[in-house]
């Protein structure tokens, strides 16, 4: 399908219509537990039981991005053998135009 089609059908479909044309799309869904500069010195010895710390204290809320944008904030929870987030915010439109991933 061109995409001058798709878009004029999308353009004749009501609002509800355009989101169930869409819900099915995959979209990656990411979560940022930290970060932490390294130099390649100290990156060489590290060795299975090393602890590199990170930037995110404990208890604080993970960063939950959708292809790279930040929209949700939650906190680690397990289930079963699992680890899973919950979702403990929604990112409005202005936090998430000044996060940098």
């Amino acid at each position: 399908m061109a995409a001058e089609s798709f878009i004029g059908q999308l353009s004749s479909m009501s609002e509800e219509q355009k989101l169930r044309h869409l819900e099915n799309i995959e979209v990656k869904l990411t979560v940022d537990a930290g970060s932490t500069n390294i130099t390649v010195r100290d990156l060489l010895k590290l060795n299975v039981g090393s602890v590199i710390e990170l930037d995110t204290l404990a208890g604080e809320h993970l960063k939950v991005r959708v292809n790279g944008t930040l929209v949700l904030k939650g906190e680690v929870v397990s289930i079963s053998e699992t680890l899973a987030i919950r979702i403990t915010d929604i990112v409005g439109a202005d936090e998430r135009a000044t996060d940098r991933a």
